[in-house]
């Protein structure tokens, strides 16, 4: 099996009903934190992967093969969960040129703070697909025009794990993509404000975030990534301001979901757009 990016033996199974018995007072935390310990699972900068670990521990209970210990606390993810407050935030109509608005300033939204909570509400209310909690690595970013005013909100996370078209562009085999998914990122959310009506913006933004994000990247995380992914739902949006920001439209969806193991869930059908960070991208993402 793989579960987070993770091959796991019958040894590695035993390992945790082994820890599970030998230790019934602990809790899930503790059961994680032991587990990236033994294992030595750590992200590029050293720290151990215990949140990673926390969900893989939960979709192995979800399979059937473990059963944790009862929760001794409310889950921290239905906390981020919960209804985000929409923010408070003037939307009076900004239709202008471009050159209007710049210098155009773009930030990355650090944990905690008062930009997180107006970056979230913005997607929540106002993104097609809304917006609730983010897991995994990702960078977020908030646009603000020359008077300060939100113009912008882009999200950046976890790509897809498959995608065959965007595999077969790539180059990858299965080994390679799963030793090299992180290095890859998926533009999940991108949302120009409804009251912002400004010719060009879409693909100025698009393209500043592109040459900053892999140094933004290695930053945060300790490693980069090597090329951006998006997913444009095809009966919504004609994917324009991805053309005109330069990314490569490379096919499409098959209308179905990770889930579909029966080939029965329908979705909606998207094209795949990749921007390459590199020239080489292919020699780094297949290495």
């Amino acid at each position: 099996m793989v579960m987070q990016g993770r091959r796991l033996s019958g040894a590695d199974l035993e390992l945790i009903r082994g820890l599970l018995g030998e230790h019934p007072q602990w809790c899930r935390s503790r059961l994680s934190v032991e587990l990236c310990e033994r294992w030595d699972w750590r992200n590029a900068r050293g720290r151990i992967k215990d949140m990673a670990a926390r969900t893989l521990l939960l979709k192995l209970e979800r399979a059937g093969h473990i059963r944790l210990p009862a929760r001794r606390s409310v889950s921290p993810n239905g906390l981020r969960n919960r209804c985000i407050p929409v923010a408070d935030v003037a939307s009076d109509p900004i239709r202008s040129a471009l050159c209007d608005l710049q210098p155009l300033a773009l930030s990355v939204v650090a944990p905690g703070s008062a930009d997180l909570r107006l970056f979230n509400g913005l997607l929540a209310r106002h993104h097609y697909l809304g917006h609730r909690n983010t897991v995994g690595e990702n960078l977020r970013y908030l646009v603000r025009d020359r008077q300060g005013r939100p113009v912008a909100c882009a999200l950046f996370g976890s790509a897809a794990w498959k995608c065959a078209d965007r595999d077969a562009f790539i180059g990858w085999e299965r080994g390679e993509r799963e030793r090299n998914l992180q290095r890859l990122t998926n533009n999940t959310r991108f949302l120009v404000l409804p009251w912002v009506s400004v010719p060009h913006l879409a693909s100025h933004v698009l393209g500043r975030l592109a040459r900053r994000i892999r140094a933004d990247w290695q930053a945060k995380y300790g490693h980069p990534v090597e090329a951006l992914e998006t997913f444009v739902d095809r009966d919504r949006f004609r994917g324009t301001c991805y053309r005109a920001a330069n990314w490569l439209r490379i096919g499409s969806t098959r209308g179905r979901t990770r889930n579909d193991r029966e080939h029965s869930i329908r979705t909606a059908v998207k094209d795949v757009y990749l921007y390459p960070l590199v020239t080489d991208f292919r020699r780094e993402l297949c290495a």
